[in-house]
């Protein structure tokens, strides 16, 4: 099981407020900043919930990423979408069943400002 995971960013400030305002239905917000001192090199952001930073972003060379967070319900799938399409993330996918993962996966796409693609996903029946 992953601990926590970090991407690069074009935009530091741009992605943090797209992953504040996309990642808020899902219960996940900034936890934690980090300084260039105090890293050695770069400013991070590490987002997550109940105290608990687990998804970082920081500047950085961009190569594209897919990272997906788990939704507790399809209505919290559908809030991210909407969301993060509001905060300038660009549609990969409206939310929905993807019956060829599995019949209860309900997921959606967007592209963040540096064309990573994050998905809200939610396994529970219907």
């Amino acid at each position: 099981m992953l601990d926590h995971i970090g991407i690069a960013v074009s935009d530091y400030a741009q992605s943090k407020q797209f992953y504040a305002h996309a990642l808020s239905p899902l219960g996940i917000d900034v936890v934690m900043e980090i300084t260039a001192e105090q890293t050695g090199d770069h400013p991070a952001c590490g987002l997550g919930s109940d105290g608990k930073p687990y998804f970082w972003i920081s500047p950085g060379k961009v190569a594209r990423a897919h990272v997906a967070f788990a939704a507790q319900t399809r209505r919290d799938v559908d809030s991210f979408y909407k969301m993060a399409l509001a905060a300038g993330g660009r549609d990969n996918g409206t939310p929905g069943l993807r019956p060829h993962y599995h019949a209860n996966y309900y997921g959606a796409f967007v592209l963040d400002p540096d064309g990573h693609n994050i998905e809200a996903v939610c396994h529970a029946p219907g």
